[in-house]
């Protein structure tokens, strides 16, 4: 059991950080588009990115500050374009971001940290960021995590936040993180941002590390539709305002500190998923009995993205051959008499023999679990997943994965996206 408390605050829960959000007529819908995040001091970057050889201007950007090892201390995000596929005068636009944010706040150009999401191909209209810039800096604050995260959103029903907080030999520390995301998401990240804030200090080689695996656990684990993209990026910073002992080596403080993170990154990546376009339920598939957790991680992924699974779940139909079948396919060998499937409590298939089981019952609890999702109270609650759980032999191997049904209306907002 973690021993740390949910708190509220999002991103600016650590202690100095400040963040803004909002209109800078960058959408066409009007609704918030622009946001910062600054921190009062310079903090240790560390960051993930799309595995995408189309990667956008800002990625690319970002990959080589964090390759420079150059401090961040803001971020400055604009939903509506992408600045993807955008060719010169995509980079040319992220080195003018970068240098607005810094004259405004007095900053070095390289410490600032830039991130898109929107249309792809489509150009910043830089002239409405200088415009609105000023505006958005007034309006930084400790409480601004709220509007930050709504400011990031495209198609997004809900903004994604959280802060955990945990004490660390009599010294508190928090952890704070927003989100986006909803459609294109998929394994080696997925059509989303995330920044997170930490109020610890921490080598930056060591909460690289931290990062990259936490991400390997979350958002690198959650699918909606089978498509990456050009803008995913994760940045987290840690600021050390905490003034807590630095944290430079391995060892069971920085584990502790990592799955706090990773605790951070998890609730991030399933309100993704649970966010998908048209989705009305949160998919969790967990396996085990695998050689290892690489394996088990990548049978539960494919079975989170099997569309015939995912369509299944959405009529509420217990079609659990899709699972086996996506199982089969998902290229770990295993012996096909180990397999075992089971729904929520009811167990469908063991040691690879198929069971009469109460398929009104398993109708039943598909029915329910979405329906205890949607009366939540944001409505998009990450809290009563569809639990698969697989089981392919003895091994010692375990992973988790999430997603979520196919609905009809994820079709039609993909199909009228750009019109």
């Amino acid at each position: 059991m973690a021993d740390w408390q949910k708190i509220s605050g999002g991103i600016t829960a650590p202690k100095g950080y400040r963040a803004a959000g909002i209109r800078a007529g960058l959408k066409p819908s009007g609704l918030p588009d622009l946001a910062l995040i600054v921190s009062d001091v310079p903090a240790i970057a560390a960051g993930v990115f799309t595995t995408s050889h189309v990667c956008a201007a800002p990625v690319q950007y970002c990959r080589e500050r964090l390759q420079a090892k150059a401090n961040a201390q803001a971020i400055l995000c604009n939903a509506g374009q992408a600045n993807a596929a955008t060719g010169a005068q995509g980079w040319t636009t992220v080195l003018d971001q970068a240098q607005l944010v810094g004259d405004a706040l007095n900053l070095p150009p390289e410490s600032v940290f830039v991130a898109s999401t929107g249309v792809i191909g489509k150009p910043i209209p830089l002239d409405k960021i200088r415009t609105a810039l000023p505006t958005l800096i007034d309006q930084l604050t400790d409480s601004g995590s709220d509007a930050a995260a709504q400011a990031i959103m495209t198609t997004d029903l809900v903004p994604k936040a959280i802060a955990l907080e945990a004490d660390f030999d009599g010294h508190p520390i928090r952890i704070g993180g927003i989100a986006k995301g909803s459609g294109m998401i998929h394994p080696n990240m997925a059509t989303m941002l995330a920044f997170v804030t930490c109020d610890a200090a921490v080598s930056p080689h060591l909460w690289q590390e931290m990062v990259s695996r936490a991400s390997d656990r979350s958002f690198n684990q959650i699918t909606v539709d089978g498509d990456t993209s050009t803008n995913d990026t994760l940045l987290a910073l840690a600021n050390g305002q905490s003034r807590t002992p630095a944290i430079i080596d391995p060892g069971p403080i920085a584990e502790r500190l990592e799955a706090m993170l990773t605790d951070v990154c998890m609730y991030l990546a399933k309100s993704i998923a649970r966010d998908g376009e048209g989705a009305t339920c949160l998919l969790e598939i967990q396996v085990q009995g695998a050689n290892d957790d690489a394996s088990a991680r990548e049978i539960a992924r494919t079975v989170a993205g099997s569309m015939l699974f995912k369509s299944a779940v959405f009529g509420r139909d217990p079609n659990w051959g899709r699972i086996a079948a996506a199982v089969g396919r998902a290229g770990v060998y295993f012996d096909q008499n180990n397999l075992s499937i089971q729904l929520g409590d009811i167990l469908m298939m063991e040691q690879g023999q198929p069971l009469n089981f109460d398929r009104a019952a398993a109708n039943a609890y598909l029915v329910q679990q979405a329906q205890r999702a949607n009366q939540s109270e944001s409505g998009q609650s990450v809290s009563h997943p569809v639990v698969i759980q697989i089981s392919i032999g003895q091994g010692g191997g375990q992973g988790i994965a999430w997603g979520c049904d196919l609905s009809y209306e994820y079709v039609k907002i993909n199909a009228e996206y750009t019109t």
